[in-house]
């Protein structure tokens, strides 16, 4: 098994990292790494529908789609990710996966004296509440699980980031469960910081285990990585171009009056907009919506369609900042 401690923690290179090791290598990987301020959400997910917009854009909080399922997490450096890519046994179900890639972590924790347990199919917990959550995905003949492990995470900025609209949304997309959290510090009789309980899970986990060899990238890893960050994981199309069709809609009252829109998305566009309220115009609203239709649903791309267009003229005393607002929050 090669052992790979990453130190980068840069949201959109690890989770590069993730499918480069899962479909490049063939031998086992067992990984530990963490990510700055970030917000992972499940391959399925609608990404708009799980966040909070205007919190995540103010705090400069990245959004990675991952190529596992499962719901959306929020990650800061108090938190630890582990991963274990292996080959997948013959009739393994994903339940008889997610017990043989999170006994070793339950262990671990067990052996320090916090009383941790797998509850339902993928989460772990601590008195009822969780501190892990776990998913996987398949290549070929290997498997690849990762989870969180919530060690000293800011349990409020984790709250908020992750404060979903779904009266806003309707669609398809793989909602997450909202739990309530723990952090594993809380509950260790010895204080430690994170890196020495990095320390630790590397040295527990790899103890006793045949042929562990630690894993240093080499320079083509490191391109290939990057490249592949450079072409998917940075992208909107992959991190919120990718969520499935669904329809959004909002009503608000501003200074120069009533709106309410309505639309739908596929493939991450914009489609069959419609705008109504009791707002005062010189430009025609048929005139607007046949601007912005087309447009990726991104606060990026609609905030630049906006800038192009003679906004006081569609909705008279109405700011470009409060009609973008609409299409998100």
């Amino acid at each position: 098994m090669l052992y790979i401690n990453d130190k980068n923690t840069d949201p959109y290179w690890n989770l590069a990292a993730e499918e480069y090791l899962l479909k490049e290598f063939s031998k086992p990987v067992f990984r530990l790494w963490r990510n700055d301020n970030a917000i992972i959400v499940g391959q399925h997910q609608n990404t708009l529908a799980e966040i909070d917009t205007d919190y995540v854009k103010a705090r400069d909080i990245k959004v990675v789609r991952r190529l596992t399922g499962g719901g959306a997490v929020f990650h800061d450096l108090g938190n630890l990710n582990f991963t274990f890519i292996e080959k997948q046994i013959p009739g393994e179900d994903s339940s008889a996966m997610f017990r043989r890639f999170t006994a070793p972590i339950l262990s671990a924790l067990n052996a320090l004296g916090v009383e941790a347990t797998l509850e339902g199919r993928n989460d772990l917990m601590i008195a009822g509440r969780k501190f892990s959550g776990n998913a996987i995905c398949t290549h070929k003949n290997r498997v690849l699980q990762h989870g969180t492990l919530l060690f000293s995470c800011s349990v409020n900025n984790l709250a908020l980031a992750l404060k979903s609209r779904p009266e806003k949304f309707r669609g398809k997309a793989v909602k997450s469960n909202r739990s309530r959290v723990t952090n594993i510090a809380d509950h260790l009789s010895t204080p430690m910081d994170i890196n020495r309980f990095q320390e630790y899970l590397r040295n527990y986990i790899c103890t006793g285990k045949n042929a562990v060899t630690p894993y240093e990238y080499t320079g083509k890893d490191l391109q290939a990585i990057g490249e592949l960050m450079d072409k998917k994981y940075i992208q909107d199309s992959w991190n919120f171009g990718n969520s499935p069709a669904y329809q959004f809609s909002n009503v608000q009252k501003f200074q120069g009056g009533m709106i309410e829109l309505f639309f739908s998305v596929e493939k991450g566009v914009i489609k069959e907009l419609q705008i109504y309220g009791d707002y005062f115009f010189t430009l025609p609203t048929e005139e607007f919506i046949a601007s912005v239709t087309g447009t990726p649903h991104t606060w990026e791309a609609l905030n630049e369609r906006l800038a192009s267009l003679n906004i006081t003229g569609y909705f008279n005393n109405i700011s470009r900042e409060e009609l973008l607002g609409m299409f998100f929050c």
